[in-house]
């Protein structure tokens, strides 16, 4: 007991030197600290007791929906898309189509036409999308607009009867992912992000491998989006740029966390407790548009706030652990990294698949060992629909997986593959990793958006 409470102390003496030493420790190459940590992380929204009116929508079933009705909203590049993927999927009416733009919803009647699907009402202009959700005879809207209007637009529709789809991220702030959380909680409607990453292949077949104890315990995890996309910074229209010249921490973190908290059951049997993050400075925006247009030119003049390199690292309640790193600016290859480190083996997407097993620890297997394991395990979504998924298309096929597990389970009236605390969860590191970023890298506590919640279920399942 003596060594605990000295030890106790310690930490407690080293966590106090360490918010000291953040206060007084801002370089010329590092942003001063334009509040305490102290004070920002008492602004954090925890949620607090569950409304009387709510109940927690884990495993949430509703009444079947043999034909599903729906709208979308937001038919740019990603929505008009996934409107043509829904006329490969029986049993689906697509009922209307709504962007602000009307040569947008033009091209999407054309494509639904061309598939022989009847022309969907239209509706156009900022907002339209209300009349939309108004209506009687919709039964999911699916949300593929900018991030700033995914919140308001999803409760607007769950408040009107609907169930939504979100695109990535679902939310962009702590309090955003609790209106998600409270709105699906009160209406009982399913709220899913659209997180097209847990149906990869690769990610799918390992995470069946992961749940069949191939790995043994799973206790670190790794995710990221890595991208250049260096080449929007030209674009006059591009909404995200505002968030490079905003923010700082990782915004898009969804994608390579998904599946790796699918696979250690993140709200399912463990929690995410807090994290810490750190940004590298903004070096590489900044020489791209010296380069493209000049270092005198008003394009090379503009600030960005976002680093290069985001790296986050998270700990878990069971004691694991997860690393998401963001970069969209260094001349790299794409990655999402995708690592799962097990007791008994390791599987790692990027940059070439591969898996480790305890029998040979130091080396990856060997190719035809390899694609002997990925076919052994073969999730079930693969068998079943995976080479019609690539067919249709949408970033290799996963893109349709997962709309067609969306209209299989509503039409059955089963639990979705993803909830609301999965978007809600997800999504929060949006900011709360700006938050550390912003504060020398301090410990954020995660909100428990399931309430306290987290271990009625004990693993992540699938419904058939």
């Amino acid at each position: 007991m003596r060594r605990k409470i000295i030890s106790l102390t310690i930490i407690g003496v080293f966590f106090l030197g360490a918010m000291t030493l953040l206060a007084s420790c801002a370089s010329k190459n590092t942003p001063a600290l334009h509040q305490t940590a102290s004070s920002v992380l008492a602004e954090i929204n925890y949620g607090g007791p569950r409304p009387a009116d709510q109940q927690h929508v884990l495993k949430l079933a509703v009444d079947p929906i043999p034909t599903v009705r729906v709208g979308f909203l937001g038919i740019g590049n990603r929505g008009s898309k996934a409107a043509r993927r829904f006329t490969f999927i029986d049993g689906v009416e697509i009922v209307a189509l709504c962007d602000i733009y009307q040569h947008k919803v033009t091209s999407t009647q054309k494509t639904i036409a061309d598939r022989g699907f009847p022309l969907a009402d239209e509706y156009v202009g900022e907002e339209a999308w209300k009349e939309m959700c108004d209506r009687d005879d919709i039964d999911l809207i699916y949300i593929t607009t900018d991030w700033a209007t995914h919140v308001p637009m999803a409760v607007y529709a769950m408040e009107r009867g609907k169930h939504v789809a979100i695109e990535v991220p679902a939310a962009i702030s702590v309090d955003e992912s609790w209106e998600l959380v409270n709105t699906a909680e009160r209406t009982q409607k399913h709220c899913m992000m659209l997180e097209n990453c847990t149906y990869d292949f690769f990610e799918l077949t390992t995470l069946n491998m992961a749940q069949q104890g191939l790995f043994g315990d799973i206790v670190h995890g790794e995710g990221a989006y890595i991208h250049d996309l260096r080449s929007q910074l030209k674009s006059k229209t591009n909404w995200r740029i505002k968030h490079y010249e905003d923010y700082t921490g990782n915004p898009y973190p969804t994608h390579g966390l998904g599946p790796v908290c699918q696979a250690m059951n993140i709200h399912r049997g463990d929690k995410m407790n807090f994290l810490v993050s750190v940004s590298t400075d903004q070096f590489g925006m900044t020489r791209y548009l010296e380069d493209t247009f000049g270092k005198d030119s008003p394009e090379a003049a503009k600030e960005y706030k976002m680093g290069d390199m985001n790296t986050t690292i998270i700990k878990t309640e069971k004691g694991k652990t997860i690393m998401i790193q963001h970069d969209v600016t260094s001349p790299r290859p794409y990655s999402r990294l995708h690592t799962l480190s097990g007791t008994k083996g390791f599987a790692q997407k990027y940059p070439n698949p591969g898996i480790s097993l305890d029998s040979e620890g130091h080396n990856f297997l060997k190719k035809d060992a390899c694609d002997k394991l990925m076919k052994e395990y073969e999730h079930p979504f693969i068998t079943e629909i995976g080479e019609y998924a690539k067919e249709v298309g949408g970033h290799g096929g996963m893109d349709f997986i997962m709309d067609y597990r969306l209209v299989y389970c509503l039409q059955k009236g089963l639990p979705l593959d993803m909830d609301v605390y999965d978007a809600a969860e997800w999504s929060s590191l949006f900011e709360l990793t700006e938050i550390s970023a912003s504060n020398g890298g301090v410990p954020v506590k995660i909100p428990d958006f399931t309430r306290g919640d987290w271990d009625l279920l004990d693993r992540l399942t699938f419904a058939k």
